[in-house]
C-alpha cells in the first residue's frame, strides 16, 4: 500500500508539473499551484512531517497576487521538505 502511495503522489506531483506548463489562463495557473501546494502537503504528511498548507489569501485581490501567496507557500513547504531528506550530518 505505501508502494501504491508513493506512485500515486508521483503520478499526481507529475500531472500538476504538467499542466504548469500548458496553462494559458490565470485561473488555470492559480489551480495549477494550489494543487502543487496540496502535492507537497501530501508528501511531507507521508514522511511524518506537520504541515499547514493554508495559504492566506486576506488582501490578495488579483489571480497574480494569489499565485504569489501559493508560490511562496510551496517555497516554504519545499524547504521543509529538503530539510527532512537531508540526511543530518551526525
Amino acid at each position: 500500500m505505501n508502494t501504491f502511495t508513493k506512485t500515486a503522489l508521483a503520478l499526481l506531483a507529475a500531472s500538476v508539473m504538467t499542466t504548469s506548463a500548458f496553462a494559458e489562463t490565470a485561473s488555470e495557473r492559480l489551480q495549477s499551484a494550489r494543487g502543487s501546494v496540496e502535492a507537497l502537503g501530501v508528501t511531507l504528511e507521508n514522511m511524518g512531517a506537520d504541515v499547514d498548507t493554508s495559504v492566506n489569501l486576506k488582501g490578495d485581490y488579483t489571480y497574480n497576487q494569489k499565485l504569489g501567496a501559493y508560490k511562496e507557500k510551496h517555497a516554504e513547504l519545499q524547504a521543509q521538505f529538503d530539510a527532512l531528506h537531508t540526511p543530518s550530518a551526525e
